[in-house]
């Protein structure tokens, strides 16, 4: 057998994006925005195993929907995922991951099926079979992800978060405090296999107290600029991610300010129209970091504004809410 080996090059990666977060968090908001961004113009899908509740943002996004019930068994979601790669959708939601481990039929009840199977009400044999129940619905899970790394669209998977606390001993006493892990953060913790967050491209929680702010659970350096610590996950972070899997050099676009123009009284403002205009002065008003992101999440929604005015208008919230950061 030969070997051949050539050149890397990034071209055409398939993005796999996770959102965890509970009730109030943005998560499905923020999905529909990446999605719209990532889309690029074209309609995404979304699979919705929350009883229709994407449908409530068919007004703000251009979408298809498949309503996925119960049972929610990993090869039921591999066969609705594959379905909708074979539709070539150039992004697919699925809102929520989360059914898949702990909905009705997901693999939490797999396992206790093949518990009862193997042992009945045996409680001494149920012990002795714990581990034994699992390799029947993990194997299952284990298909499904990698189902999941072959798809050719982009996939932005949300989950359900739940809060959770554990008992530390401390000095000698118990202590209930919120639960620490590797993919939680305040105590709310993704609702899935422990493994899945890092099996992503990349991966955020997002918390009710600060709805749609990424808080990264993975996040590599050259996905880094696509999202601020301070603003909330939008389109342009979608943008910048497809064209980053597209092999398009994003530099330019992450980190130059574009070239700024005179006014009519001969000052460098920037921007092509008054609308532009307007949000220049909003930012220089804003009197915090989270005002300034209210104004560039504005501006993001804005489809009057040109490709260079909303470039011109993300540098210049960055600069203002790194000047907002260093005073307080």
């Amino acid at each position: 057998m030969s070997y051949t080996f050539r050149r890397a090059v990034r071209e055409q990666v398939p993005l796999i994006i996770g959102l965890s977060g509970g009730t109030g968090s943005g998560k499905t908001y923020s999905a529909m925005r990446m999605a719209k961004g990532m889309a690029g113009g074209k309609p995404f899908c979304v699979i919705d195993t929350e009883n229709g509740r994407a449908s409530h943002y068919a007004d703000q996004f251009q979408f298809d929907v498949l309503d996925l019930r119960a049972p929610f068994s990993p090869e039921n979601y591999s066969k609705a995922i594959a379905a909708a790669d074979a539709a070539h959708y150039p992004v697919i939601v699925v809102d929520s991951m989360s059914h898949v481990w702990a909905g009705d039929g997901g693999v939490l009840d797999w396992q206790e099926a093949e518990l009862d199977r193997m042992a009945k009400d045996d409680w001494n044999r149920r012990e002795a079979c714990k581990m034994a129940a699992w390799i029947k619905p993990k194997m299952a899970h284990k298909h499904m992800m990698q189902t999941l790394l072959q798809v050719q669209a982009h996939l932005i998977l949300c989950f359900r978060a739940e809060e959770k606390i554990e008992m530390v001993k401390v000095g000698g006493k118990l202590e209930v405090r919120k639960k620490e892990t590797l993919i939680g953060k305040d105590g709310w913790v993704p609702i899935s296999e422990k493994n899945v967050p890092f099996e992503c491209t990349c991966s955020f929680l997002l918390l009710a107290s600060a709805p749609g702010i990424p808080h990264p659970i993975k996040l590599q350096e050259q996905h880094k600029p696509f999202f601020s610590p301070t603003a909330c996950i939008d389109e342009s972070a979608g943008e910048q991610l497809a064209k980053w899997a597209m092999g398009t050099d994003t530099k330019d676009a992450r980190g130059a300010t574009p070239p700024e123009r005179p006014d009519e009284a001969g000052n460098v403002a920037g921007g092509s129209n008054s609308a532009t205009q307007a949000y220049i002065t909003k930012l220089k008003l804003s009197e915090s970091v989270r005002a300034a992101s209210t104004v560039l999440n504005e501006m993001l929604a804005d489809d009057g504004l040109t490709a260079e005015d909303r470039q011109l208008l993300q540098a210049r919230g960055k600069q203002k809410m790194q000047e907002l950061s260093r005073e307080i």
